[in-house]
C-alpha cells in the first residue's frame, strides 16, 4: 500500500513537472512571437499606421482581457515611440517645439479616452475593436492619396488642426488602433508639410500623449509586464528601424508601406491570416 502510494506520489510529481516545463516552452513562444508581431507593428507604425491591429488581437488571443491587452499595448507603444524619435533626432529630423505644442494639444483627449478603455467590459471593447478595424479599412481605400511634397514647404496651421487633435488624442487614449493614419491625414492635410515632417511629428505627439494614458492603465492594473515590455522591444526595434528607413527613403518609400499596411490589415480583416 505505502508503495502504492509512493508511486502514484512520483506520478504526480512528475506530471506537474511537465505540466510547468510545458507552460514555459509556451511562454517563451509567447514572448518570441510578440517580439516578432512587434518589430513588424513598430516598423508599419512610423511609417504609416495600424500596427496595433496586429498587436491588440495577438494579445487577446494569448489570453488577455480587453483592458490588459489595451494597457499591455501601451508599454510597447511608448518605448516605441521614444525608440522612434530618437532615430529621426540621429538622421537630424526634428521640429520639437513644434512637435511639443502639437503634442500638448491631444493630452485632455488622451487622458479621459484612457480612463473611458479602462471602464468599459472586454467584450464591448472588442467589438469596438472589429468595428473600428473595418471602419479604417473601408476609409482609407477612399481617402486621398498623399501626393509628393517638398520636404523644406513652408508649414501652414490650419485652425481645424486644434480640434482634430483632441479628437484623435481622445481617440488614442481610448483605442489606438489605426490612430497613426489619423494623425498622418490632419497633419497632412491641415499643416500641409512632407510625409517625412508628417511621421516625424506623428511619433513625438504619440509619445506624449501616451505616457498619462499608460499611468491610467497601470494605475488600474491593466498591464502585464512580461508580455509587455517583449512587445515594447520588438516595436522599440521595427520603431528605429521604421523612422531611418522613412528619413532617408523619404515620401516614397513612405507611399508604399502605408498600401503594405492597408493591403495586410484588409487581409486580416477577410480572415486570411
Amino acid at each position: 500500500m505505502r508503495y502504492a502510494h509512493c508511486v502514484f506520489y512520483r506520478q504526480q510529481v512528475l506530471f506537474r513537472r511537465n505540466l510547468s516545463q510545458q507552460g514555459h516552452r509556451m511562454d517563451y513562444w509567447n514572448l518570441a512571437l510578440l517580439f516578432g508581431v512587434g518589430s513588424i507593428a513598430g516598423f508599419i507604425n512610423v511609417n504609416a499606421g495600424g500596427g496595433s491591429s496586429l498587436t491588440l488581437p495577438t494579445l487577446i488571443f494569448m489570453g488577455l482581457e480587453g483592458a490588459l491587452a489595451n494597457g499591455t499595448n501601451r508599454v510597447a507603444i511608448f518605448i516605441q515611440n521614444i525608440f522612434a524619435v530618437a532615430s529621426f533626432r540621429k538622421n537630424k529630423m526634428h521640429q520639437f517645439k513644434t512637435s511639443t505644442e502639437l503634442s500638448l494639444l491631444t493630452l485632455p483627449g488622451a487622458i479621459l479616452g484612457a480612463i473611458l478603455a479602462v471602464r468599459i467590459s472586454s467584450v464591448v471593447f472588442e467589438r469596438i475593436l472589429g468595428g473600428v478595424l473595418i471602419f479604417i479599412v473601408i476609409s482609407l481605400f477612399f481617402s486621398r492619396s498623399y501626393k509628393e511634397r517638398e520636404p523644406d514647404q513652408q508649414e501652414q496651421k490650419n485652425w481645424l488642426i486644434y480640434p482634430a487633435l483632441l479628437g484623435i488624442g481622445f481617440y488614442g487614449g481610448f483605442l489606438q488602433v489605426g490612430v497613426g493614419f489619423l494623425f498622418m491625414a490632419a497633419l497632412y492635410h491641415l499643416l500641409k508639410v512632407d510625409l517625412v515632417t508628417v511621421n516625424m511629428h506623428k511619433v513625438f505627439i504619440i509619445l506624449i500623449y501616451t505616457l498619462p494614458a499608460l499611468l491610467i492603465f497601470l494605475l488600474s492594473g491593466n498591464i502585464n509586464w512580461k508580455y509587455g515590455l517583449a512587445l515594447a522591444a520588438g516595436n522599440a526595434f521595427g520603431g528605429w528601424w521604421g523612422a531611418h528607413v522613412a528619413v532617408k527613403g523619404g515620401a516614397k518609400v513612405i507611399r508604399i508601406i502605408l498600401a503594405v499596411a492597408i493591403i495586410i490589415m484588409a487581409l486580416k480583416l477577410f480572415g486570411l491570416f
